[in-house]
């Protein structure tokens, strides 16, 4: 069942408009992120003492220069989007 029950959201990803796929690429890294409950237990813990690699550290600017460009979203403007979607 729950196979076909993920079926529906692939079938919607193809229907997203260009311009939206990154807003939906957020929201659903954030699903999968925060509602799993392995990450959820996780999530007190420790960070990592393991070194950044340079693709890390990357990933890391690009975020910072998007927030200090206001290149961001608020929740309340991404859950709009997925409402009128």
């Amino acid at each position: 069942m729950e196979a076909k029950a993920k079926e529906r959201p692939y079938r919607l990803v193809d229907q997203i408009p260009e311009e939206e796929v990154h807003a939906a690429e957020r929201y659903l890294e954030y699903l999968a992120e925060h509602c799993d409950p392995f990450i959820r237990a996780l999530m007190p813990a420790p960070e990592s003492d393991q070194p950044l690699s340079e693709e890390d550290r990357e990933a890391l600017n690009e975020g910072r220069r998007a927030l200090v460009e206001g290149d961001v979203v608020t929740d309340e403007e991404l859950r709009a989007e997925f409402v009128r979607a």
